[in-house]
């Protein structure tokens, strides 16, 4: 499938077979975190796992939106069932405070959703680390958050009677048009020269390369890694857009749809066969595209992850 039926079929998909009230099972006893999870895409990922008796945490930067939603939460379900866990992806320090902070009040963790993300800042902006907002945000800290959850995520797929956790990824189709250009990752003259599209657009790819990367690593060990386009969604994510939004917003669809596809490939036991794999809307199995899945491009980009990770001070709480 080229390009354009590629953006044409993803970007105009045909009714969803999945329907998350209907087709995902109960889910007590289950721990998951949705990062990004007080708004768009990530709240009604939160709401479709509540409505399952799942114990989730809403791991974002801002607090206050975090209560906002665990209250909006509470008064539609008459309880909460939602925990917020303090996060900024775009500080390494927060990242391992959270993840600390994350093990300290719990033994297991079945599902991981890496759905938050900042899309079109200004060029501006970096990372608290010095990164790119974009690649620092969406793929270098769920990396980091994902490295330390790894002992109870391991430790959880040994106990679970699947033998399998969940690590879902989200990407975008903005991915088929992505490569990966090192000396933009932090700030340099050479991520200035790049508009703010196209690191956005690198951060996606980016996303889908980590995502096979972990499957390839550790699926042997229960590891469960999928990458996703949620469709083409009007949410908050893409507050920085350009006035061209104007003209496209009639074709974006609602973000409790753009939460389908994540839901199904967190909770679906089909999909616990789909570890390194690519689903599009809604709830399908797709392609990455071809560059993604160069494993000296995917081993490139692990090594120079792992090298931004090491000796992280931690961060005042």
């Amino acid at each position: 499938m080229g390009v354009v039926q590629s953006v044409l079929n993803e970007g105009f998909p045909p009714k969803s077979r999945f329907e998350p009230e209907r087709d995902i099972p109960d889910l007590t006893g289950q721990v998951i975190i949705v990062t990004g999870g007080y708004n768009g895409i990530g709240l009604h990922t939160v709401r479709a796992l509540l409505n399952k008796n799942a114990k989730v945490y809403i791991a974002g930067r801002s607090k206050e939106k975090g209560d906002q939603a665990l209250e909006t939460l509470k008064n539609e379900r008459g309880r909460n069932q939602a925990r917020f866990l303090k996060l900024d992806l775009a500080s390494l320090g927060s990242v391992q405070n959270a993840a600390s902070e994350f093990m300290r009040q719990e033994t297991q963790l079945h599902v991981l959703f890496n759905n938050a993300g900042v899309m079109i800042p200004p060029i501006k902006e970096v990372t608290a680390d010095g990164y790119d907002l974009q690649f620092g945000t969406n793929v270098l800290g769920h990396f980091y958050f994902t490295k330390l959850l790894l002992p109870v995520l391991l430790a959880t797929a040994k106990s679970s009677p699947t033998g399998k956790v969940r690590v879902i990824n989200l990407s975008s189709i903005a991915q088929r048009f992505g490569g990966l250009q090192f000396a933009t990752l932090k700030d340099s003259p050479e991520r200035k020269k790049m508009t703010t599209a196209k690191l956005y657009i690198q951060s996606k790819f980016g996303i889908a390369v980590f995502s096979r990367q972990l499957a390839k690593r550790y699926g042997d060990q229960g590891i469960v890694s999928i990458a996703l386009n949620p469709g083409n969604l009007k949410t908050e994510l893409s507050r920085h857009s350009s006035p061209f939004e104007i003209f496209v917003v009639p074709f974006f669809h609602a973000p409790r749809l753009g939460a389908l596809t994540q839901l199904w490939a967190g909770t679906a036991e089909e999909t616990l066969q789909y570890n390194g794999e690519f689903l599009i809307p809604w709830a399908r199995k797709g392609k990455v595209q071809e560059k993604a899945t160069d494993e000296r491009v995917g081993d490139h980009l692990w090594d120079w992850l792992e090298e931004q990770v090491k000796d992280i001070p931690r961060a005042k709480t």
